[in-house]
This record gives structure tokens, sequence and C-alpha cells, in this order.
């Protein structure tokens, strides 16, 4: 019996599988080292944000105690970030107002974005203080709100972020690799806070525990509207 004659078609199909088994085993080897390195790099960096964050506290008590020791007050320097959370519906809202808020991404009721202080955001919350109620966030509910109710913008689509390689692959070109490097661009005000801040898509919180006390009020008359500085923290504990 002669040799059985395998078709020139079938041996160039297994080369061509060959190869490309073995292009996909080099390049899963590739990926695996470089998500090795990634997550030094991540490591690396989150300790070095605690370390930034705790020389800042330390430095910060160190400036009321002296403040104190003279007698005097420690007036902490105005802050550069705000949340801000809107808390009434559309009734009888006038249509510049409607505007403000769609460009503030606060199209629905508790929703929440990060903004940057500047005079044009402060004026755009002047105009719409009734609805909103904001303040200034610190270390804390940043974190939380990120880690638990953070949800970022791919392709146009709402995705949560439960892995770094979707920071990634949205701001890495900013040098954003990780959650962690988007929670201290947020918190910092960085160099890149515009293109972070619209990757976050806005933050849908639930109502808050215990609920609100009158939101037509303005909050220094006792009620939940406008500008509540640092008890905004309370809030968005209630409301995360």
């Amino acid at each position: 019996m002669g040799e059985v004659v395998v078709p020139e078609s079938v041996l160039k199909k297994q080369k061509r599988e060959e190869e490309w088994a073995l292009a996909k085993k080099e390049e899963l080897e590739a990926q695996k080292k470089k998500n090795a390195e990634n997550r030094k790099l991540i490591f690396k960096r989150a300790l070095i944000y605690a370390k930034e964050y705790e020389q800042q506290e330390r430095e910060l008590i160190a400036l009321k105690r002296e403040a104190k020791l003279k007698g005097g007050f420690y007036v902490e320097p105005e802050a550069k970030l705000l949340f801000i959370i809107r808390i009434r519906g559309i009734n009888r809202m006038h249509p510049r107002t409607r505007k403000i808020l769609q460009l503030l991404r606060l199209r629905q009721i508790f929703n929440g974005v990060f903004l940057k202080v500047n005079k044009a955001t402060l004026n755009m919350l002047h105009r719409v203080e009734p609805y909103v109620t904001y303040g200034y966030p610190n270390l804390k509910s940043v974190k939380e709100l990120i880690y638990k109710r953070g949800y970022g913008k791919v392709n146009k689509q709402r995705i949560a972020l439960t892995d770094n390689s979707i920071v990634e692959q949205a701001l890495g070109k900013h040098d954003i690799k990780c959650v962690e490097d988007l929670i201290h661009e947020i918190m910092t005000v960085g160099p890149h806070f515009k293109e972070a801040n619209n990757f976050l898509w806005p933050f849908k919180l639930k109502a808050p525990l215990g609920g609100l006390k009158k939101k037509r009020n303005h909050y220094v008359e006792g009620g939940d509207a406008g500008n509540r500085e640092g008890y905004i923290n309370e809030l968005i504990r209630r409301m995360n």
C-alpha cells in the first residue's frame, strides 16, 4: 500500500493554526508579564499616595496647634474640589436652570458630580442653588464614592470600575493607570482633572438615610439647598 497523501490545503491549515497558537501563547505571556509589572507599579503608587495624604493631615494638625498656642485660629486654604448633589426635580423650573443642570451632568434627582472650584463653576452654581446642595468632600468621601458607586464612561457606555484595566484603557495616556491614580487626580485637582472627571459617570446616589429637612430652604436657614461646605461629607455618608 502506498503512503496516504495529505492534501496541501490541510497541511497549510495545520501550519497556520500552529502559528496562531504560538502567537496567542506569546501574547498571553506578554500580557501576564505586563500585568505583574503593573501590579508592582500600582502598589508603589498607592503607598506614595497614602504617605502624601498622611503628611498633609499631619501638617494641618500642626498648623492648627500652632495657631491655637498663639491664641488665634488657623484658616484652611480655599478648597479646590466641590461635590454637587441634585436634590430637586423638574417642576416649575426655568429653562436656563434646566440647561445649567444638564451642563453640570445633573439630569436626575440625587445625581452627584465632582467639580473644580473656579469663577465659572461658582457662577453656574449660584444660578441653580435652589436645586442642588454642594460642599467640599474629604478624602474618605472621594474614596467611598469612587470605590462603591464609581462607573466609567467607555465607548459611551456606563461600565462599573471592577478592574484597574478599565481605568488604564481610558486614561492610560494621562498616566492614570488604576483607581488609586484616579482618586488622587480628583482629590488633588491635578492637571488631568477634566479628563478624569469626564471619564467618571455621574454618581447615582440613594435617597438620604433619615431624609432631607426642607429642600426648598437654604442650608443656612435650616433647609438643604446651597453650600454646606464640610458638612457635605455627612450627607454623602447617608446617601452612599
